[in-house]
């Protein structure tokens, strides 16, 4: 009986070095239009749950009106332990999981749903 892959386990740091080089690969397109939103780091969501890998808070692009000065950013939060918990003992698998999530998280951001990414292929 197979006990499974070993989990991976990185420092804060480290999985935070590996969130940034995901961001840094992604398409300048992508990334130019994001005005006023902070990538966060946390170990796992409020519940305590390993179900959620990334969250996005905030208004999204298409339902801004007057966004003014001074308003708090926008938040895309990817969440440590459920990632390496679905990387299943594999780095590049991690980093294929970061680079979703972010993809994910930030198609949020420009107003596109969960169906929509579904049907893209992006869930």
């Amino acid at each position: 009986m197979s006990a499974g892959p070993t989990p991976l386990h990185l420092e804060a740091e480290e999985f935070e070095a590996l969130v940034t080089e995901e961001l840094d690969a992604l398409p300048d397109d992508m990334i130019e239009g994001l005005d006023n939103v902070v990538f966060v780091v946390e170990d796992r969501p409020e519940d305590g749950s390993l179900d959620l890998l990334g969250l996005y808070e905030g208004v999204a692009l298409t339902e801004r009106g007057q966004y003014g000065f001074g308003e708090l950013p926008d938040r895309i939060i990817l969440y440590r332990e459920p990632l390496l918990a679905a990387a299943e003992g594999s780095l590049e698998t991690l980093r294929d999981e970061i680079h979703v999530t972010l993809v994910h998280e930030i198609a949020h951001f420009y107003g596109i749903d969960d169906d929509e990414l579904h049907r893209l292929g992006w869930d």
